[in-house]
Order: C-alpha cells, then sequence, then structure tokens
C-alpha cells in the first residue's frame, strides 16, 4: 500500500514564517511547465499583471520595456500571446514573475515542454535572471540537467 509522501515543518522567508503571511503578502514567484500567460492580455498586459502595484504610469511601461528587452522581446508588448513560441512564452511567464519582485521563485518543471536546444537556453536565461537577482530558487524537476545546470544543492527524492 502506497502511503504517499509526508513532510513537517516550517518553511521561513528572510525569518518570517511562510504560512503565518496571507499568500499574497508571501512574495513567492511561481512558474510552471506551462506558461499560463493570460490569453486575453497583450504581453505587455501580461508582464503588466505581475508588476507590483507602486510601479505607476511611465515606471511601469519602462519596467515592463526593460524586461521584454532583457528576455530579447523588445517590442513585443502589443502582441497576443498566442503568436509567440514556446520558448518566447516561456520568458513572458518567468519574466512577469521577476516583475512582481518576488523574495524568492519556485520553479515547478518549468523547462520541460521546451526542445533540448531551447532547454539549454532558458535554462541559462532563468538561472542568470534569478542569480542576478539574487533570489533564493527552489526547483523541482525530473531532469537531472535542470537540476545541474541550477546549481546550489540538490535534493534527491525517490520511491522506496
Amino acid at each position: 500500500m502506497d502511503k504517499g509522501v509526508s513532510a513537517q515543518g516550517t518553511v521561513r522567508l528572510n525569518g518570517r514564517h511562510v504560512r503565518a503571511l496571507r499568500p499574497e503578502r508571501r512574495r513567492i514567484g511561481l512558474l510552471f511547465q506551462d506558461a499560463l500567460l493570460f490569453p486575453h492580455l497583450s504581453v505587455g498586459a501580461n508582464l503588466g499583471f505581475g508588476a507590483p502595484a507602486h510601479l505607476r504610469g511611465a515606471a511601469r511601461r519602462a519596467a515592463i520595456a526593460e524586461a521584454l528587452a532583457r528576455a530579447g522581446l523588445a517590442g513585443f508588448e502589443a502582441r497576443d500571446p498566442a503568436a509567440l513560441s514556446g520558448g518566447e512564452r516561456s520568458r513572458v511567464a518567468l519574466m512577469r514573475a521577476l516583475l512582481a519582485e518576488p523574495a524568492a521563485i519556485l520553479l515547478d518543471e518549468p523547462f520541460s515542454k521546451l526542445d533540448a536546444q531551447l532547454r539549454v537556453q532558458m535554462r541559462q536565461f532563468a538561472f542568470g535572471e534569478i542569480a542576478r537577482r539574487r533570489l533564493p530558487c527552489l526547483l523541482v524537476t525530473h531532469d537531472p540537467e535542470d537540476a545541474a545546470a541550477a546549481g546550489g544543492r540538490v535534493l534527491l527524492l525517490q520511491a522506496r
């Protein structure tokens, strides 16, 4: 009989118990295997959705433009997310998560739907942007190459 996985403990981020905070106050960015861009919003509006409330007007537009430029997508603000390639959607999703100014980021199989060459590029881009911001990162993956590219400590979970 499978008893599943069970764990106990607390999660602290910057000395604060994460579960004691309301979800919107936890400041944990999320990147999933699917980009999960809003289909009814433009690329720029998708990025704007992640931007913090204190960024308004010209500062907000500048932050969005800078994020797109960093992702190699300068000038894509008005584009429809459906017109983007898989790699472009992944980069937009990552930049949306990072624009929210998270205190940490959780990556859940973020490269699994990309082809081999694009995986390498996206790993470099994602881990470079995360390192540039000096963010703690928790990566969940089945791919040992993802874990190796992330650096840091690796915890391997196996069924018994």
